[in-house]
């Protein structure tokens, strides 16, 4: 008997698929690869577009723009004031903020793509929430929400989170925030 992968394993499989491939794969093949049809895959696919994956549609297929090697999920809890500092500890220490993500208990988890890469990047998002009518979406969680960080490698990671957790801003993920995660492709 077949053993049918969760949603998660099989975007992680679709990722991993994608980064070996030499060319454009079709949804077909991947649905193929992965034991679903097209139309899953293209599901999945924008969840990991969400998630802040820089994959590609061609006329030959799916392909993943990405220089980067490894992507880990953090949580944190941080005041409006604390964005700033929270944003120059992960890029300073080589990192791209891929997305934030809030965890609503009404309306479920809700993202944004920043692909926030340099200080620049921080000064244009301060300045759009200050000059506009909208707020961060931490605020709709009392300060709690995730970002998919990007890296050249796993060791620059663990220098994000450790230095997130000294500066007070990395918290615990509750046991049913990390079933559909996907960790460092």
């Amino acid at each position: 008997m077949k053993t049918v992968m969760t949603g998660s394993q099989r975007r992680k499989k679709i990722l991993e698929l994608m980064r070996d491939a030499k060319e454009p794969l079709s949804g077909g093949a991947l649905g193929k690869e992965t034991g679903v049809s097209r139309q899953v895959v293209v599901q999945d696919i924008a969840l990991l577009r969400t998630q802040g994956y820089p994959i590609v549609a061609t006329a030959r297929g799916y392909i993943i723009n990405e220089s980067y090697k490894a992507i880990r999920l953090f949580k944190v809890h941080h005041s409006n004031e604390q964005i700033e500092d929270e944003l120059n500890i992960i890029i300073d220490l080589g990192g791209s903020v891929q997305d934030v993500m809030v965890n609503h208990r009404a309306y479920g988890k809700m993202s944004a793509p920043l692909q926030i890469k340099s200080r620049r990047d921080i000064q244009t998002l301060l300045n759009n929430l200050k000059t506009g009518k909208s707020t961060a979406l931490l605020n709709l969680t009392s300060g709690y929400h995730f970002h998919h960080v990007a890296a050249d490698t796993v060791e620059i990671l663990d220098e994000i989170e450790e230095s997130l957790k000294n500066n007070g801003f990395l918290v615990d993920f509750l046991p049913y925030e990390r079933e559909d995660d996907i960790q460092e492709g």
